[in-house]
């Protein structure tokens, strides 16, 4: 890796020359409460979480879902998405944790990978699903939209570390990272150019929906996982960071969002030629269900 981008460090002040001329900031990495360092990025991520979750629990019902449950199936989906993107992480640098196995646990120093993370919770969302009786396509329709919340914002913990950044480019929007020592190197901005497409992409998908294009369950995490999964590919080339596979060249997030994005546009394409009634949506048969409910009750009581 270049030596200038080694020296970059939490402390090195931050600018977008192309975007706000001289103008520079230096964000602290962390604040000190009771004399215990509290780092801004797991503070962005876990807002990020809390203002997922409460986005999902109020609009559960339009996919036919109780809020309630969307707490419940919260309770194991932190802990089991933390522990999936660490795993993911350790598993793709095993020689360094075999080498030091104390720093398997040390995930306040970094290193956790959001492939990890969401294939730990869709387990977890199979099970309690499975659990409580409610079909998990309908499920993931509604966490996607928490996820894409996480992700725009969780990217900006990135930001406060200064972390997770692309190679070095004289692009309009580059982000140049000065170092206490004066070393300086101008980078693409990755965490921003991800957290604003998954902006677009959460705004879009909303929109979508509340014109009625979700024509049936499954079809906007499908949505979700091309849509992230092709702009994760084009953002993962740009990075300096990625897991490799082994010592080849092949990125592993990158080969996982093509392989993603396609699928989903492979089964966007073939649901799209099948006739999907209304009646078959999750949400229009619990309205169904809850009609018929309240009909029974009005007519046992006129006998």
């Amino acid at each position: 890796m270049n030596e200038v981008i080694e020296t970059i460090q939490r402390t090195s002040t931050i600018s977008f020359p192309g975007l706000f001329g001289d103008w520079a900031i230096d964000p602290p990495a962390y604040f000190t409460v009771f004399g215990r360092n509290i780092y801004f990025y797991g503070v962005i991520i876990a807002v990020g979480f809390i203002l997922g979750i409460g986005y999902c629990a109020r609009n559960a019902g339009r996919f036919g879902i109780r809020g309630d449950d969307v707490y419940d199936l919260v309770i194991w989906l932190i802990p089991a998405s933390i522990l999936g993107a660490r795993l993911y992480y350790v598993l793709f640098k095993l020689d360094y944790y075999l080498a030091n196995p104390r720093e398997i646990v040390e995930i306040w120093n970094g290193g956790l990978a959001i492939y990890g993370g969401v294939i730990a919770g869709v387990i977890v969302m199979l099970l309690v699903c499975r659990k409580k009786k409610i079909p998990w396509p309908a499920m993931f329709d509604l966490l996607i939209h928490g996820l894409l919340i996480g992700q725009i914002l969780g990217r900006w913990g990135n930001f406060m570390n200064r972390e997770a950044f692309g190679a070095e480019t004289e692009i309009f929007c580059r982000m140049c990272l000065t170092a206490p020592d004066g070393g300086s190197i101008c980078v693409h901005p990755t965490f921003l150019y991800e957290s604003l497409w998954n902006l677009v992409g959460f705004l879009a998908l909303v929109i979508w929906e509340r014109r009625g294009g979700r024509r049936y369950d499954g079809q906007s995490a499908l949505w979700y996982f091309f849509w992230y999964g092709l702009g994760r590919a084009w953002i993962e080339g740009l990075r300096t960071d990625s897991l490799y596979i082994g010592q080849s060249d092949l990125r592993v997030s990158q080969l996982l969002s093509i392989v993603l994005a396609l699928t989903a546009l492979a089964l966007l394409i073939l649901n799209a030629r099948r006739k999907h009634p209304p009646e078959e949506l999750y949400v229009n048969k619990v309205a169904a269900a809850e009609a018929e409910r309240v009909i029974t009750k009005q007519e046992g009581e006129e006998l």
